[in-house]
């Protein structure tokens, strides 16, 4: 955790940097001719913050899953593992797909996918395995990739909430054959919306691009290569799509946009873990609240700060949020409901698995005990203000 002792620090969402790289877009007038190039620039930057050799840039974190799936070999009746912990969009992307999500239930105390549940779910016709870094935490990577390797699996990072975390000394994305990551609003990077995808494997990141780029042939692993020429794309025999294909281009001025945010990647991370570190401070060991374990060779990246409530609290969920913001607080964000009880698959069949209560019996004891506190502040001034509410909502109804 980082020391916490200036608590003047004050960063901007958006800086002249942002706005000089989409001006640089805006200036070109759209005309292909002049363009600088943004989304070949966000890419290799991008690339190079996680030290991997491709970056493809979609239009957000759910058309990255989808288009990682798809490059992943996912199929109509493929079998992908996935947490019922997290947002929908994990789901969505494998149904997405026709292929089935099959759940896998979480650690108790990490709340992250539990690999020895990975192994119960596996069967003859799993394809990947999709863990999410939950609240910007870790996975147990080693072990999920063991399992992958054993199999013939492919895994997918779900990283929308962990940018910059690290597991075993490796950053969390260069773990599994993908990693994919959202810049949506609330992310520790923004362009308002836009995701994007890494990887190691040239071919993976062609299919992943082609995929995203309607199925182009003329696609490479690399914006810019493999481009037609104006004589090819002006001769009526031109053949253009290999394959169906989706239009998940991101725009030249939401590249300008990450861009920037990538080139602030560390001030806008340190900002999460020093946010974090005040809730902890506020937390103080609180006997029936229970922060999210990290592991001594994992680093968080805290998209969000969370404590679990524990049953014989002598106060609920929503009493307990009311305190808080009576006392100063921001509010408190629940967990999303766990994915398969959600109205659009709940007692639904896909396949053997029948979408009911008690699929993933650790994830649906942890979910509605959940309180998440946001970290997106931007001045620690105005974060230690709301740690000290919480401080205050946990003095009153006792430690």
């Amino acid at each position: 955790m980082l020391n916490t002792q200036s608590m003047t620090q004050k960063i901007d969402r958006v800086t002249d940097l942002e706005k000089k790289y989409v001006m640089e877009v805006l200036d070109t007038q759209f005309r292909n001719s002049l363009s600088g190039g943004m989304i070949r620039r966000f890419e290799e930057r991008f690339a190079e913050a996680f030290g991997a050799k491709f970056a493809i840039s979609q239009v957000n974190g759910t058309a990255t899953l989808h288009s990682a799936l798809i490059a992943c070999g996912v199929t109509p009746g493929s079998e992908v593992i996935v947490p019922p912990l997290t947002m929908m969009s994990t789901t969505f992307a494998v149904l997405q797909c026709g292929a089935i999500p099959v759940y896998a239930d979480v650690d108790p105390k990490t709340f992250t996918l539990d690999p020895q549940s990975i192994l119960k779910c596996v069967t003859s016709r799993t394809k990947a395995i999709m863990p999410v870094s939950i609240f910007g935490l870790s996975p147990d990577m080693e072990a999920i990739m063991k399992i992958a390797a054993e199999r013939g699996l492919k895994v997918i990072e779900d990283n929308a909430q962990c940018f910059l975390g690290k597991y075993k000394g490796r950053v969390v994305g260069k773990w599994g054959h993908m990693a994919s990551y959202s810049f949506q609003l609330s992310k520790h990077l923004t362009s308002g919306e836009g995701g994007v995808l890494i990887t190691d494997d040239e071919e993976l990141a062609i299919q992943a691009r082609r995929f995203g780029t309607l199925g182009y042939a003329s696609i490479g692993a690399t914006s810019g290569r493999g481009k037609v020429t104006r004589e090819t794309i002006q001769d009526p025999k031109y053949e253009r799509h290999v394959m169906v294909g989706w239009n998940y281009r991101m725009s030249e001025v939401t590249a300008a946009v990450a861009l920037a945010q990538t080139e602030r990647i560390q001030e806008f991370v340190h900002q999460r873990q020093a946010v974090a570190a005040l809730f902890e401070k506020a937390w103080g060991g609180c006997q029936w609240l229970v922060p999210q374990q990290v592991p001594q060779d994992t680093v968080h990246s805290w998209w969000t700060y969370v404590l679990k409530m524990h049953p014989n609290a002598s106060v609920d969920w929503y009493g307990f949020r009311k305190k808080y913001k009576d006392l100063g607080g921001d509010g408190i964000y629940a967990c999303w409901k766990i994915n398969y009880l959600e109205p659009v698959l709940k007692g639904q069949k896909l396949r053997d698995q029948m979408f009911t209560a008690g699929l993933c019996p650790i994830a649906e004891s942890i979910q509605p005990a959940l309180l998440q506190f946001k970290t997106n502040y931007m001045d620690l001034g105005v974060a230690e203000q709301k740690a000290e509410a919480l401080a205050k909502t946990i003095e009153y109804f006792g430690r």
